[in-house]
């Protein structure tokens, strides 16, 4: 390994109540506030926002005593308890927080506490441990799932984790294509240390801006990029992590046979074992060449069967994704472009990076040309590179204007992909329906598998009502449709707190009792990340 001093450089600090760079949030175009009408009749009033100034919290929970010890662990300056600093580190970025934000009374954690390395994070999780205090590790803080709420479970305290500090390049091993990354990395600073190698990663979630490395590997995020390069977890070869009754420091070798591969097991664990520390990853020399291209499908239908040929058959596109009639008719998925083109059908759009491109780009153009594709040329493509990470400030425009907006995403078998579309767009119409809003449902694929593909949606609604008391009823109906028709909870959003209740329907008993086994024996005083994952249990003292 060739070892790295560079130091990471933080992005601009995240929307305390909102997503992303406050300078980057953008008003409601002018095309959209025309076209809401037609799709959810009249539009209710937003409720207010509130000043972060005028935000009330309770007061910490944390002594004295509790303070001086975290405060010897990682410096005065790093145990924060100003309301500012808690709110900000308190929960995470999915329209219900979102809405919570704009109340004056809000939950936050008792303090933030940032240390700078493992040995510091092993030493707070003990002071933690000691003095009774629940912890919740924070990344980007990007979790749209309840993944990073402020929980202090059965303890008296919690105090948010941020990782911020544990930033930057531990080494790269040019020859074997391996990079350490510290946790707290966030994307974008990820890609700049490798560049300057001649290295990429390659892993662009929405979330690419803000979240981090450690959050990739703790919720096994899948980015943009997956059809050429894997889902994270595909691309992590070793992780180290500390847990309350030691370390782990685990891969290292490209295959092995030695036993059950604990490096999965901490892959999706959400903070509820430990705190993933750092993470060794695979990476790849930059690619040089990089070439779009846009299609249209006479349905949703039509388009998904030729994803599933190029998929099946030998196409290797770096992006593919299709989007549904209607999120081709508002072009959602190019963000500069919505509401401008009613478009017909449904559209996609592949990207191919490499020396081989043009190869690739050929034999999937062949493929989807024959199941029914044309090519549009490359416009729509690039659009959709060109604003593919600002979506979330578009749903924040939305709630400004009074639209209810969230997304959800599951997957499940090319066989059972259209039964679970209908399903889950069903749930979602009627249970808003049933609180007496109009709503529109748009659903993409983004990620494909040779067995099956991801179905996303997002939904608009017209609440009148009470939108968070709303969305949870729609919410679980949705929730349950899913589990009854075949899909997975979640495809790349992990379990959080949202999802708890349905993962023991997906693992089964058997799987949630290893689950909170591992939890116990590792975590004996049930401090990390309480309620996340497996929902909440007793542990032994």
């Amino acid at each position: 390994m060739t070892s790295s001093s560079d130091t990471a450089v933080e992005p601009p600090e995240m929307r305390w109540n909102g997503w992303g760079d406050p300078d980057r949030a953008v008003e409601l175009p002018r095309a959209v506030r025309a076209l809401l009408p037609l799709l959810l009749g009249r539009v209710p009033r937003p409720a207010p926002s509130v000043h972060l100034d005028d935000v009330q919290v309770a007061p910490s929970r944390l002594s004295g005593a509790d303070i001086d010890a975290l405060r010897a662990v990682v410096g005065d300056s790093e145990v924060r308890i100003d309301v500012e600093s808690r709110v900000r580190r308190s929960g995470g970025r999915s329209t219900p927080d979102l809405l919570r934000r704009r109340e004056p009374r809000q939950r936050a954690a008792d303090a933030v506490v940032r240390p700078s390395t493992h040995d510091e994070v092993a030493a707070v999780l003990a002071v933690a441990g000691e003095h009774g205090i629940a912890v919740v590790p924070v990344g980007g803080g990007t979790s749209v799932v309840g993944g990073v709420a402020p929980d202090a479970g059965r303890h008296r305290a919690v105090i948010a984790l941020d990782l911020a500090r544990l930033s930057g390049l531990v080494g790269l091993d040019a020859v074997s294509g391996e990079a350490v990354l510290l946790a707290g990395t966030r994307g974008p600073e990820a890609e700049r240390l490798l560049a300057e190698h001649g290295f990429e990663l390659g892993h662009y979630p929405q979330s690419f801006r803000y979240a981090s490395i450690g959050g990739f590997a703790a919720a096994r995020s899948s980015g943009q990029n997956s059809a050429g390069y894997g889902r994270f977890d595909a691309m992590v070869t070793g992780l180290r992590a500390a847990t309350p009754t030691g370390d782990l420091d685990l891969g290292g070798a490209p295959g092995s046979a030695a036993g059950p591969d604990l490096t999965r097991l901490l892959l999706g664990s959400e903070g509820i074992f430990g705190v993933i520390t750092e993470v060794r990853v695979r990476v790849h020399r930059m690619p040089q060449t990089r070439i779009v291209e846009s299609w249209s499908f006479p349905d949703f239908t039509t388009g998904a069967d030729a994803l599933r040929e190029v998929v099946q058959r030998g196409g290797t596109p770096t992006v593919i994704r299709l989007s549904d009639e209607a999120e081709t008719g508002v072009s959602l998925a190019q963000v500069g472009r919505i509401g401008k083109v009613l478009a017909k059908g449904a559209s996609a759009v592949t990207v191919f990076e490499g020396e081989d491109a043009e190869q690739r780009r050929s034999r999937t153009a062949e493929l989807i040309a024959a199941a029914g594709g044309t090519s549009t040329g490359q416009g729509a493509a690039e659009d959709w590179a060109r604003t593919r990470f600002d979506g979330p400030y578009l749903r924040d425009a939305l709630l400004d204007a009074g639209v209810f907006c969230e997304t959800l995403e599951t997957a499940t078998t090319w066989s059972n992909l259209q039964r679970l579309r209908a399903a889950v767009t069903s749930a979602l119409k009627d249970g808003f329906a049933a609180a007496g809003a109009r709503s529109f449902v748009m659903c993409h694929i983004s990620h494909l598998y040779p067995t099956g593909a991801s179905l996303y949606f997002t939904v608009l609604a017209g609440v009148r009502n009470d939108q968070l008391q709303t969305w949870d009823a729609v919410k679980s109906r949705v929730g349950d449709a899913i589990v009854a028709s075949g899909g997975t909870i979640t495809h790349h959003h992990a379990i959080g707190r949202d999802h708890a209740q349905w993962l023991p329907q997906e693992v089964g008993e058997t799987g949630i009792r290893i689950l909170r086994a591992v939890k116990r024996e590792l975590d004996p005083r049930g401090i990390m990340n309480p309620n996340a994952l497996v929902g909440g249990e007793p542990h032994r003292e």
